[in-house]
């Protein structure tokens, strides 16, 4: 119990910093410009992607199957976030 309580906390505290670097970044430089819902979707997907290899984690005996599905997840991850900062896909949710 106490190990998945801190796999948990582990996934809250990397996707806290993984965020903290725009922040910071934003009162450097202007070239990093964040909104709120930048924020927002940024841990959406970030929580989202913690938990999901948490759940593969709990339940998929396999190390293989584990390590296959978390890669997954992970790659899944890079190309949304891609997607949205630079539009590879050129998709509408890149923006502008």
């Amino acid at each position: 119990m106490i190990t998945k309580n801190k796999r948990l906390l582990g996934i809250v505290l990397t996707a806290v910093l993984l965020l903290m670097i725009p922040l910071i970044a934003m009162q450097f430089t202007n070239e990093v410009k964040w909104s709120f819902p930048d924020f927002i979707v940024a841990a959406v997907l970030l929580f989202g992607t913690g938990l999901t290899c948490e759940l593969v984690i709990r339940k998929v005996k396999k190390t293989e199957y584990r390590i296959a599905a978390c890669a997954m997840v992970l790659t899944t991850l890079v190309l949304v976030w891609l997607e949205l900062a630079v539009g590879i896909f050129g998709t509408p949710f890149a923006g502008n």
